[in-house]
This record gives C-alpha cells, structure tokens and sequence, in this order.
C-alpha cells in the first residue's frame, strides 16, 4: 500500500470525509507504520515513465490556484536520472512562464503520466528544482533531444516523494497515430493490392473494348 501518497494526501479534511462516506476503513492500512511507502522508482515504474510522450504537471501559484499544464515530446523526454529522481529539458514555450514562476515559489509538484491504450496511469508527487541550462552543460547534453534543433532554457529535476498506479476504471482506450499504424498496416496493405488489382482488371477491360471496336482494312472501290 502506498503509504507516501497517504501521508501527502489523505488531509484531515480527506479523512473525515472518507469516515462519513464510510470507506475510511478501505484505506486505513495505506497509514499502517508497515505499509509499503511507495517512494522509490521500480523497473514497472522506470519502463512506464521512459515510454511516455507526454505527461500533465500541476504546479500551485502564489494566489493558491493549481495550475494544470500538458508537456509533451519524443517517447523518452522524461528521463530517469535514479530511484528517486525524474527530470526533462524545459524549451521555450509562449513565455508566460507560469509553471516556472509557480515553482520558483512552491517546489511542490504532481505528475499524471497516462497510457491509454493499455488504460494505465502513474501518480508522481514530488518537489522541483529548475537549473538554467548554462549551470550544468553535462546534466543538459542528458536531458536534451538532439533531434530537436532549439536549445532548452533550464532543466527541470524532480526528487519523487510519493508514487502511485491508479485505478484504470473511465480511462478512455485512445491511440497515437503512431500507435495505430501496426494495426492499420494490414489493412493499407489489402487496399493496395485490391486497388493494383482493379487497376489490372481495367487495363484488361479497356484493351478488350478496344479489340471489339476496331475496324478491319478493307479495298476501296478503286482497289
């Protein structure tokens, strides 16, 4: 049971809530003193963060409010730095810069990374540290995709604090085009023999109403 998560998240508030909808017997083990804390990176967790192309950070302002951002790139960007490390390389965006502002203040973060073909989701809770990028050109030349020509502007790491695989339940199953082209390729396939084969069965029809059609020599009265 992850008992990380429960300590972060299972507030007072939470609590007697769940007491007063009667399921607060369901998740008194996740705070039992032996309950597995559920902090460290595992090979499940690692594979599954390193197949991600994107992911949803939430970050909190300075006014309180959550803010809720999707960053996305190549399978892979979210690396594995160690059991309890996760960072990416932070290009330059719109500029607005709110999810850096916001961490500047509060290191505080949470990831959802969501795999919806398979309908598998991984919680990530834990605490950020942006580096320019020119304060560690070494940790860059790890994080940065070299087949993406612009330079990042910092890196962002992220000590795990707490982990958790949710519930797979209302996970809609959706589908990259990536993903759908193993699925798609016996299907083009057969609609590209089927469309050189009516081109075969036109050309035959075409040369046999030309055939039909054609006129025969003949003399002419003066022949």
């Amino acid at each position: 049971m992850p008992r990380a998560f429960a300590e972060i998240s299972f507030t007072p508030s939470v609590l007697e809530l769940q007491e007063r909808h009667g399921s607060a017997e369901n998740y008194a083990g996740f705070l039992e003193p032996d309950a597995e804390r559920a902090d460290r990176i595992g090979p499940e967790e690692e594979q599954f963060i390193l197949q991600r192309d994107g992911f949803y950070q939430a970050t909190v302002a300075q006014s309180g409010w959550p803010y809720v951002q999707f960053r996305g790139g190549p399978v892979g960007f979210l690396k594995v730095m160690d059991d309890a490390t996760i960072g990416y390389a932070d290009y330059r965006g719109n500029r607005q810069y709110l999810s850096a502002g916001n961490l500047q203040d509060d290191d505080r973060v949470s990831l959802i990374l969501m795999d919806y073909p398979n309908r598998r989701r991984l919680k990530i809770w834990g605490r950020a540290k942006l580096l320019d990028a020119k304060e560690d050109a070494l940790l860059m030349s790890k994080l940065r995709d070299p087949a993406y020509r612009a330079l990042p502007e910092r890196a962002v790491i992220v000590s795990v604090e707490a982990l958790d695989w949710n519930c797979p339940s209302h996970i809609p199953q959706r589908l990259t085009v990536q993903e759908l082209k193993p699925a798609l390729a016996p299907l083009q396939n057969e609609i590209a023999r089927l469309t050189a084969q009516n081109e075969e069965l036109r050309i035959a029809l075409t040369l046999k109403q030309n055939a039909g059609t054609g006129s025969k020599d003949t003399d002419g009265p003066d022949g």
